[in-house]
């Protein structure tokens, strides 16, 4: 089983009346190495001037960016290429990055190399300090900058931290 964590910005809530504009994924290894990055044109009118400004993108930008199934496609090629087993999918708020992954996996793909589970690395963190008022974003090394594959190497960095140094029982292949 290989864990991919994945980081994505939205231009709105909800997948499907809003669009996922990017996301980033790298398979968790000690190297860090196998990453990808996505942009994807909005699927829809309607977007949330303040969450797409969060992206650092304009609406204008995100107007030329690729084709949402060419994106999801090759998301999926790349899941292939550089994992091991079954792809298991974790992030920092998996409720919203999870929500979207899967509805532009099935809408644009019909399937979900990920399945139907996730996990959260904050949830994950707390269970294994048992305090549910801890965070783990102190274990990340690469600054939060909202540029997705950036922000998956930072959870990426934490979740290996956790393995190394706190003694997570994980096994990353």
């Amino acid at each position: 089983m290989s864990h991919i964590m994945v980081d994505i910005e939205a231009d709105g809530p909800i997948p499907g009346d809003y669009s996922m504009i990017s996301f980033g994924a790298v398979v968790v290894e000690p190297t860090l190495s196998k990453t990808f990055y996505g942009k994807l044109k909005p699927i829809s009118d309607k977007f949330i001037p303040e969450a797409l400004a969060v992206s650092g993108f304009s609406r204008e930008e995100t107007l030329q960016f690729d084709d949402p199934m060419q994106v999801m496609k090759s998301f999926a090629d790349w899941l292939t290429e550089n994992s091991k087993g079954r792809h298991f999918f974790i992030s920092d708020n998996n409720g919203f990055d999870w929500s979207f992954i899967n509805w532009y996996f099935y809408h644009f793909t019909a399937t979900n190399p990920f399945g139907h589970s996730s996990s959260n690395l904050g949830s994950l963190y707390k269970g294994l300090v048992n305090d549910t008022f801890k965070n783990f974003k102190h274990l990340r090394n690469t600054p939060h900058t909202h540029n997705p594959v950036d922000d998956a190497l930072g959870n990426a960095e934490a979740l290996l931290t956790m393995k190394t140094e706190l003694g997570l029982k994980i096994s990353l292949k």
